[in-house]
């Protein structure tokens, strides 16, 4: 009977297991590798029948905790009895199937390979059903990641925007304050863009309502609410009614085309206070209108400068990437972009399909680029700086950072984290060994970005970066949600006849 084929998740607990099988052998199994291409590998596994007695062993006390057999207690049922009533070829599939993920470990650990993807696992000969006697023989395809030669960075030239501050950008910025204390004028015409309209809302699909909403206020203008909705608005006057069609955006329909009924009760727009020393002294801690434009005017120039850090990054990032070759896997990056497309349910969107395509190449190039930089830096990530980056993500996402953490942690997606915080690092120390200067060649000063990035001494717990990356490197081009999945035990294609 040849075993069934079947998927494995590397690194993920079986949950219907109490107490999985895990290789533990002090001799590693014998295996080979070869090259199919730049990025993928074949392992050749062989597992001697001493190398698989554990399993053996292993896969007697798991049949023993699941089958009844009068007269004996629920696991210590003997051997030789299960034999006789499961038979040593269910046994030996049994560990077989367990201890799988175990040598594909090994010999990834032995040939010093980077996985990435799913292993597809071929068992190329069985031992023998009757005595055990015999090798397990394993043929394994995986993808790896690709080797690369990295360019020199140190001394690499960069030029990014200058920082100009213009009058008007000092006024726009001078404007959104004065919003924050604008007050709301209702006004007897039809409404435009920048006006606040108090609006009821009614959906019908096919004659039929499906959803209403009574006394919005909406900013015209601003596309936050429903697609059309700006185009239905403009020039409306309060009392007057129209229609438009739409897909709603969430609810029972959602996705549904609509028919929309809008009803205007009132327009208003929003009256700004005065620019002078009032209002300086009621919207800051500045006394004149003078000292609080020249305080925006700093604020404009240090976002400029932020963005000069933004940007030196980005173009560091093109240019190293325009000057050497990623070989890219095709099954990974495939299986990445049907991920992204199944969850926005646009699998048929060609499109769409050949955008996140490149998006997913892109990314997968740069996280290549950065951690061959990380172990050509000996970047290390340290417990604290892990811990600072998963209280970071946790805000972005609104969450409490031990339920963020802990929620990653379940998903198997902690790897990836550390691996992010490695690349960041090794940005950093590749930022510090270039020049940068502005379009009017002066030097830009980006030590805030590129330093000091904090070297991690012996006394300070470390999480392996190189490890964890290669961990994490089975869905390098995961999207920012973090849902990035793990490396993956192998999974079988074919079995070869048992003896």
């Amino acid at each position: 009977m040849g075993a069934r084929s079947r998927r494995f998740n590397s690194c993920r607990p079986d949950i219907t297991r109490s107490t999985p099988f895990q290789y533990t052998g002090e001799s590693r199994v014998k295996s080979t590798v070869e090259k199919l291409s730049p990025t993928r590998a074949k392992l050749t596994i062989t597992v001697s029948p001493a190398e698989l007695k554990p399993a053996i062993t292993h896969a007697y006390g798991h049949i023993a905790e699941d089958i009844n057999i009068p007269g004996f207690r629920k696991g210590k049922i003997p051997p030789a009895i299960i034999d006789q009533r499961v038979g040593k070829a269910a046994v030996l599939e049994h560990a077989v199937n367990e201890g799988l993920d175990g040598f594909y470990r090994a010999a990834v650990e032995e040939n010093k390979l980077r996985p990435l993807g799913r292993p597809e696992a071929d068992i190329v000969e069985w031992p023998s059903n009757t005595d055990f006697s015999g090798d397990l023989l394993l043929a394994i395809e995986v993808d790896v990641r690709p080797e690369i030669d990295l360019p020199d960075y140190a001394g690499l030239k960069l030029t990014v925007d200058a920082v100009e501050v213009s009058d008007d950008e000092v006024a726009e910025e001078l404007d959104k304050l004065r919003s924050r204390f604008g007050t709301l004028i209702t006004v007897d015409r039809p409404a435009k863009t920048g006006d606040f309209a108090q609006i009821d809302l009614n959906a019908a699909i096919d004659g039929e309502e499906v959803d209403t909403a009574s006394g919005i206020s909406y900013e015209v203008g601003s596309g936050d609410l429903i697609d059309g909705i700006d185009e239905a608005l403009d020039s409306l006057s309060a009392g007057e009614t129209t229609t438009f069609n739409s897909d709603l955006m969430g609810g029972d329909h959602e996705g549904e085309t609509a028919e929309i009924t809008i009803t205007v009760i009132a327009v208003k727009e929003r009256e700004l206070p005065a620019a002078d020393d009032d209002f300086a002294q009621i919207s800051s801690e500045f006394d004149t209108i003078a000292e609080l434009t020249e305080s925006l005017k700093v604020q404009v120039e240090q976002n400029k400068a932020f963005g000069q850090g933004s940007q030196a990054r980005e173009r560091l990032i093109e240019t190293l990437l325009g000057s050497v070759e990623v070989p890219i896997p095709a099954a990974i990056i495939l299986d990445e972009v049907n991920r992204h497309l199944e969850g926005e349910s646009r699998l048929e969107d060609d499109t769409h399909r050949a955008e996140v395509t490149e998006a997913s190449e892109k990314t997968f190039r740069q996280q290549i680029l950065l951690d061959t930089i990380a172990e050509a830096e000996q970047v290390k990530v340290s417990q604290d700086e892990l811990t600072q980056y998963l209280i970071q993500g946790a805000s972005q996402y609104g969450m409490d950072p031990s339920e963020f953490v802990q929620t990653l942690n379940t998903n198997g997606q902690i790897p990836s984290m550390v691996a992010e915080v490695a690349r960041n690092k090794a940005l950093a120390i590749a930022l510090g060994k270039a020049e940068v200067v502005d379009s009017n060649g002066k030097p830009v000063d980006l030590s805030a970005f590129t330093g000091p990035v904090d070297d991690v001494t012996d006394a300070e717990p470390v999480v392996e970066a190189d490890a964890a990356a290669g961990d994490a490197e089975a869905a390098p081009v995961a999207d920012a949600d973090a849902d990035a999945e793990v490396e993956e035990k192998p999974k079988k294609k074919k079995a070869a006849a048992k003896k």
